[in-house]
């Protein structure tokens, strides 16, 4: 496309080969009315239906609908970062791709963007058409995320968000980590990020993709979040630091029982009670001065993996439209 593009819509796709001809009609009706010229990207991540095929339809029928695919099933946040890897609007909108989010919301997120000053702009799902197996682990998931991240979030998780371009274009999304783009775009300097309630339709078609399992998951990927983003570019402090301590107590240690059987012997003239291999502060101090040079040689591990790493592990065995 010659023009400039005003929204990137990015939506994932996991085996929804029937909401996903309605899902378009209902974007380009949205986009239609509002005047924007935009692009639609489908991700297949891995569908064992006949999603690609029905993509593929309508990119080769639709000059504003682009697909890319997957080898296997990477994973949702392997599907965003692809998207968001050949985006090109000002203003990039991601939903999910079951009809549970509103396109009709759109139009007011790219609004909040553009108009707002907001960097990202969270949907928040007030009233969810979800069982309530999913709604209240959800509560208690957001509630720890907030108080991890210090943003007064309600719906970290919430599919429906828009961002500014220069956003997604800094950030990496990998593993499981699609859930904590706010915590991650806000540790990345961008700090304007606001949330928009947003309509929740009950799902319509198949079943939900999400186990309980994700729970358990998104609890070790927020530790790991939190880890990861404040020390990712100097992982040596966080090593080195617990390194330097052990080290220093274990030869701290070492100095008093060498000191203290020097003093029985040269100045009581006298063996010491025990041995040094005798007392359990030996095997600590051996203990805490190996443990303190593996942390070290970890730290120097992560510094050389750090400035060599990708996080691009997903395989893309197909594209129309790009």
């Amino acid at each position: 496309m010659s023009e400039a593009l005003d929204i990137s819509l990015v939506v994932p796709v996991y085996n929804e080969e029937e909401s996903l001809e309605e899902l378009h009609q209902w974007i380009s009706r949205v986009m239609e009315r509002h005047g924007f010229h935009y692009e639609l990207i489908f991700i297949d991540d891995g569908s064992t239906d006949q999603s690609w095929s029905i993509m593929s339809d309508l990119a080769r029928q639709f000059e504003s609908v682009k697909v890319l695919k997957f080898s296997k099933n990477f994973g949702k946040s392997a599907a965003l970062n692809a998207g968001f890897k050949y985006a090109l609007g000002s203003v990039v909108v991601t939903m999910d791709s079951d009809l549970q989010d509103d396109p009709e919301e759109i139009p007011e997120l790219y609004r909040m963007i553009m108009n707002g000053g907001f960097d990202l702009v969270s949907g928040w799902k007030r009233k969810r058409n979800d069982p309530l197996g999913k709604t209240l682990p959800s509560k208690l998931f957001n509630a720890t995320t907030r108080s991890f991240s210090g943003l007064k979030l309600h719906d970290f998780n919430c599919g429906l968000k828009a961002y500014r371009l220069e956003v997604v274009k800094q950030i990496d999304v990998y593993g499981e980590m699609h859930r904590y783009i706010p915590m991650i775009a806000k540790w990345s300097g961008f700090n304007k990020i606001g949330e928009k309630e947003v309509k929740h339709h009950p799902r319509k078609y198949g079943v939900t993709k999400f186990g309980f399992e994700r729970f358990t998951r998104g609890f070790l990927d927020l530790l790991s979040i939190t880890f990861v983003s404040k020390f990712k570019k100097r992982p040596m402090h966080f090593f080195g630091t617990f390194g330097t301590l052990s080290f220093l107590g274990g030869l701290l240690i070492t100095l008093w029982l060498i000191g203290e059987k020097i003093y029985y012997h040269w100045y009581l003239h006298q063996a010491p009670p025990r041995d040094i291999t005798d007392q359990p502060l030996f095997f600590l101090a051996l203990v805490a001065v190996v443990l303190g040079v593996q942390l070290f040689l970890a730290g120097f591990l992560s510094e050389m993996i750090t400035q060599n790493s990708t996080k691009e592990d997903y395989l893309l065995t197909d594209k129309i439209g790009f």
